[in-house]
């Protein structure tokens, strides 16, 4: 693992970015792993963005993820994507991974990125772009669209794009997820395997 793993969760109120936010957290203290955590979130109440910051490694002094420094970015709905770039490496290494989802709005309506139009526009800025539809698998096999952010964060892991175990995740679903919820979340995390 690189000394420092940065990490930035992009999606709108109401997804459950700092949620997503948590069970990495959770996961990486687990494996005792040195985190640091923030959360900037405006009018997320409202349907605006909220953006979490992750950091895992060693010697860490800001919870903030600095301009183009991040691993990863990890989008929960897709015309979020391009307000997170300027958090790009410029080495090309930023892996995108983007919930194939976008909530109806009237901002939305004027702007919708199909997935190949993304991946042309991210392709000089990074090598690694995945689009998962994590949101319509959520409704389609589990009929709850709030297990997306499991079933992203559960792909990465099973994908290695996180210096976080599949296990450790598992685990942190456990004791992060309210236990009315949780069974529907392990199913997520479980079914990500398969993507």
């Amino acid at each position: 693992m690189k000394k420092i793993f940065n990490i930035i969760i992009g999606g709108v109120g109401g997804q459950g970015a700092i949620t997503v936010g948590k069970i990495l957290a959770e996961a990486a203290f687990l494996e005792k792993k040195e985190i640091k955590m923030s959360e900037l979130h405006g009018l997320s109440q409202r349907g605006g963005s909220v953006n979490v910051h992750l950091r895992i490694g060693e010697d860490m002094y800001s919870p903030l993820v600095g301009k183009e420094k991040a691993d990863l970015i990890l989008i929960l709905e897709k015309n979020e994507t391009f307000s997170n770039i300027d958090f790009i490496s410029k080495s090309g290494e930023t892996i995108f991974l983007i919930n194939d989802f976008i909530i109806p709005s009237p901002a939305s309506q004027n702007v919708k990125f199909e997935n190949e139009e993304i991946k042309n526009l991210l392709k000089d800025f990074s090598k690694n772009v995945f689009i998962v539809p994590a949101s319509k698998i959520a409704q389609e096999k589990f009929g709850n669209e709030a297990v997306s952010g499991v079933i992203l964060i559960s792909f990465a892991a099973f994908k290695n794009l996180l210096p976080i175990k599949p296990t450790s995740i598992y685990k942190a679903i456990k004791k992060v997820i309210p236990k009315k919820y949780l069974e529907l979340n392990l199913k997520a995390f479980n079914f990500a395997k398969t993507i």
